[in-house]
């Protein structure tokens, strides 16, 4: 049985990264060794996105994003504490979102979702949120 999702991010500047994940973030973690900090994140999703006609992003490539429930408020919390946003909030169809680069050159993704996020643990195969729950009346028989 699947438990979970396990990432890497890859740095330049590896201790900057993890300290920036530690104190910027308030992501908890666990020292498993000689300052090699795993990371604990309360929840995950896992989406597919197909490539844009001209090929950006190419495929293979990977998009790290945390969303959260109040993303204006998380972007006041981080400049209060010296984070610079790589740009203003922008209102996408899917929800609003804003980036930033941590140490060691890895952008990361914060966005706030409009849509229904799945339950962890949620043993339902997925349908989509636009999809009603029942047929249509018409179609019951």
């Amino acid at each position: 049985m699947l438990k979970g999702l396990h990432g890497l991010l890859f740095s330049s500047d590896p201790a900057a990264t993890r300290a920036f994940l530690r104190d910027k973030l308030a992501l908890p973690c666990v020292d498993v060794g000689d300052g090699w900090l795993i990371f604990d994140l309360p929840n995950a999703d896992l989406g597919v996105h197909p490539v844009s006609e001209d090929r950006r992003p190419p495929a293979g490539t990977h998009l790290l994003s945390i969303w959260c429930d109040d993303l204006r408020g998380i972007v006041a919390d981080l400049k209060a504490k010296g984070v610079s946003i790589d740009h203003e909030i922008t209102e996408q169809t899917w929800g609003i979102e804003t980036s930033l680069r941590l140490p060691g050159g890895i952008e990361l993704q914060l966005y706030q979702p409009k849509y229904d996020r799945p339950k962890a643990g949620s043993k339902r195969p997925g349908r989509s949120a636009r999809t009603p729950r029942t047929r249509p009346r018409a179609a019951r028989r």
